[in-house]
């Protein structure tokens, strides 16, 4: 933040709105830079994701990593976002395990780790925490504004990790991905592969809590990919197309949460939603209707 917090100062003064600069100069530096960092990160794993065919896994590990918060908050811990990753953690290995050994389909895992880990944080909360706080609904729908130093210290590390590490396996992951037994034979390490991209979903989805909310997770780490592959023809130009989208999401929804004093987790959902919805619109109906005009 040292290195940040003077570039984003200068920025500030010509950043539209009444409470949107705040999020330059000072007051609201962690959020933005830490909702900069998730987005930039959950955009390039959710591209992988979605190739997998594992689009639904962030939604179950947020689930599973908001038991882990619920066991956090009761005990008193400072952080419960540490629990959060222990959770979400042991949760995407054994998720990975079940489906490689055949034992449940991926679906079927994820589904039966979300609603049993929801639950169990649901049933704790209300046994010895005193019930959904003002504190609990920030991990379920997004409390960016609420991120200290020791959160974006966390949200940080995760980053740099699960981009340095993804960047380095990219070939490894797309060649067990379309063609396992292929890789195998070239002896590529699949299960080592596919627990290491298990592990690491598990972390970026824990560093994305407190920015979306468990409930909005595949907001940011579905949503753009899936827009980057209606316009993308090339899994790299995804990659690109997904944090163009992404960082629009974020950026647009803070603003327009911050403007119109709404749920910043919500309003960063809908906006991606939108241009989901926008560029689906274009590629569908406006593209056909153009296509006459261009060949004549």
């Amino acid at each position: 933040m040292h290195f940040v917090s003077p570039i984003l100062e200068s920025i500030a003064p010509f950043v539209p709105g009444e409470v949107f600069p705040y999020y330059f100069s000072g007051l609201f530096q962690n959020s933005l830079v830490a909702a900069v960092m998730v987005t930039a990160v959950a955009g390039f794993l959710g591209s992988f994701l979605l190739v997998r065919n594992l689009s639904l896994i962030g939604d179950g590990l947020a689930h599973v990593s908001f038991g882990g918060i619920c066991v956090g908050i009761v005990m008193g811990s400072s952080s419960p976002l540490w629990f959060a990753l222990v959770f979400s953690t042991v949760a995407a290995i054994l998720i990975f395990e079940m489906q490689r050994t055949e034992m449940l389909t991926g679906d079927a895992s994820i589904a039966i780790f979300l609603t049993g880990f929801l639950a169990f944080g649901l049933l704790v909360l209300r046994l010895y925490g005193g019930g959904i706080t003002i504190d609990v609904e920030g991990f379920l729908f997004g409390s960016v504004n609420l991120i200290d130093e020791q959160d974006l210290d966390l949200i940080v590390f995760i980053s740099l990790y699960s981009i340095i590490s993804l960047s380095l396996m990219q070939n490894g992951l797309l060649a067990t991905t379309i063609d396992p037994l292929a890789a195998q034979v070239q002896g590529l390490p699949a299960r080592g592969i596919g627990i290491f991209f298990s592990v690491t979903t598990a972390a970026v989805v824990v560093s994305m809590v407190q920015v979306v909310g468990t409930l909005l997770v595949t907001a940011l780490l579905v949503t753009p990919a899936a827009t980057a592959q209606l316009v993308g023809r090339s899994f790299r130009s995804c990659l690109i197309w997904t944090q163009v989208f992404g960082l629009t999401s974020v950026i647009l929804g803070i603003y327009l949460s911050a403007e119109m004093v709404a749920p910043t987790g919500a309003m960063i959902a809908v906006v991606a939603a939108s241009i989901f919805a926008a560029v689906g619109v274009y590629r569908s109906i406006v593209m056909p209707l153009l296509r006459p005009g261009m060949n004549s």
